[in-house]
């Protein structure tokens, strides 16, 4: 049975930073060597008064070739640099490092406003954070108990307005 996988090129791993920084000095490099070229050949024209547009034309696709593989360098440089950084971890108002998923301080025993409290779906049970709108695993719209409640115990939308001009003051004697 041959394995199933997702159309589209395999993915590969980001090249190391160190990597892909000499590639960019190396290309910086060569694209003033070009530039200066450039310049060069444009004066000489135009001392001989003879241009050609043809050979312009060329040194600019070449210029804007580096140009293109430069930033795509700064993409993946950036993309390796923030993978590659850990995130600081959490630490409370009294010092202490924070757990990741703790809702109190083991030190000095505060909140962690930080993190969200987790609730049951209630379709398959699976965790969520109280703020979520939908269940990661199966799907189903998260409806917070208290707005339930709430409509619960209101009418309908119309429901009032349905009613006669005269019943709302039965009720009220």
């Amino acid at each position: 049975m041959p394995s199933t996988r997702p159309a589209g090129p395999p993915r590969r791993s980001l090249p190391h930073p160190g990597q892909l920084r000499r590639e960019r000095r190396a290309l910086l490099r060569v694209r003033e060597e070009r530039l200066r070229d450039l310049g060069g050949l444009m004066l000489e024209m135009f001392r001989r008064d003879q241009f050609r547009q043809d050979l312009l034309v060329e040194r600019c696709d070449e210029l804007i070739a580096l140009d293109a593989r430069l930033q795509e360098l700064d993409t993946l440089l950036a993309a390796a640099v923030s993978v590659r950084r850990a995130a600081p971890p959490a630490r409370c108002a009294c010092g202490a490092p924070l757990v990741w998923g703790s809702h109190f301080c083991a030190n000095c025993g505060r909140p962690v406003a930080a993190t969200p409290p987790v609730v049951g779906c209630a379709r398959c049970g699976s965790a969520l954070s109280a703020d979520a709108k939908f269940c990661a695993v199966c799907g189903k719209e998260v409806v917070p108990e208290r707005q339930s409640e709430d409509a619960a115990s209101e009418p309908p939308d119309g429901f009032l307005d349905a009613l006669p001009a005269s019943a709302p003051e039965r009720w009220e004697r």
